[in-house]
């Protein structure tokens, strides 16, 4: 992948995947598996369904397409902004020469195909946002839409694939192998309002440490178009918005769920989100962004819960 002396097979077997993993962006291909995973552990409580390896294999094959999904995307990112990444991100795989950009296409055109194959064998609805999440990754990155240079339309496609291709798609493919039936669960209708916000908030904040390089490659990011202090109070006001929304609306609005574990869990989160958050946000920003990633992944990991204590 990236040297050309000679190393023992092992070690560039450990060499290839470490450059793989870092390609595929970690933080990203943790929160798909989490969602799935937390959108399985809702369809397994709310319907009637198939278990043992019948429910494992619709298991595993719907998040190897969703991290097949997530590695194209990121992927595809990367093979566009290489450029840009040597300013903002000069330790990613391609920007530091450690992958090529023939072995990088290669990654990103099979990443493409796998999650196409898998869905024809699962069905119809898998297949249709599959495509779904291929395409709006197609369009962030490629021209001549290349979406991510606008703030807005960038925003919307992260928010669009995470809150609606996961969440929708995810479920529906699963309520139809379980029980036949198209039908969105309470709690998957809350899940899919709350990512909104965050993946808004992940959105505009993974660009604040980006400003030079966007600003010279012309990426109107709201970070260079308002400041990153700006857009920190925006991220951080969406998240409280969703994360105190879920703590005293949701036990109320979803009779499914454990209200105690719904409440509790959020009001613990709302308070991990401030309390490290807002002396992050100005002395370590990696660290803080990382946090929003991992409130992410509690936030399926607490709906879950809540679905499997009101059981």
């Amino acid at each position: 992948m990236g040297s050309s002396s000679a190393a023992p097979a092992p070690l560039a077997l450990a060499r290839g995947a470490e450059v793989l993993w870092r390609f595929s962006r970690p933080h990203t291909v943790i929160g798909t598996t989490v969602s799935v995973l937390g959108l399985f552990t809702i369809a397994a409580v709310a319907l009637p369904g198939p278990t043992g390896g019948q429910a494992v294999v619709h298991l595993t094959f719907t998040v190897l397409a969703g991290l097949a999904v997530n590695v194209f995307i990121v992927g595809l990112n990367q093979l566009t902004d290489v450029e840009i990444d040597r300013v903002n991100k000069p330790d990613l795989p391609v920007a530091a020469g450690n992958l090529s950009l023939r072995a990088a296409t290669g990654i990103v055109a099979a990443s493409g195909a796998l999650p196409v194959l898998l869905a024809l064998t699962q069905g119809l609805m898998e297949l249709a946002f599959v495509l779904a999440g291929l395409l709006v990754g197609a369009a962030y990155s490629l021209p001549p839409l290349r979406l991510k240079r606008f703030a807005t339309a960038a925003s919307l496609c992260i928010s669009g694939v995470r809150a609606v291709v996961v969440n929708l798609g995810v479920y529906l493919h699963f309520a139809l192998a379980f029980s036949g039936e198209a039908s969105v669960a309470p709690a998957v209708w809350a899940l899919t309002v709350v990512v909104v916000p965050f993946a808004f908030a992940i959105a505009i904040l993974k660009d604040v440490p980006d400003i030079e390089g966007d600003r010279r490659y012309a990426i109107a990011t709201f970070s260079v178009r308002l400041g990153p202090q700006r857009v920190t109070r925006i991220g951080m006001g969406a998240l409280t918005v969703a994360l105190a929304g879920m703590a005293l609306l949701a036990p109320v609005a979803i009779g499914d769920l454990d209200p105690l574990t719904l409440a509790a869990g959020h009001l613990v989160a709302l308070g991990w989100l401030w309390l490290p958050g807002a002396r992050q946000a100005r002395s370590d920003f990696p660290a803080f962004y990382m946090n929003v990633w991992r409130l992410f992944f509690a936030e399926y990991a607490i709906v879950a819960a809540a679905a499997l204590a009101g059981a």
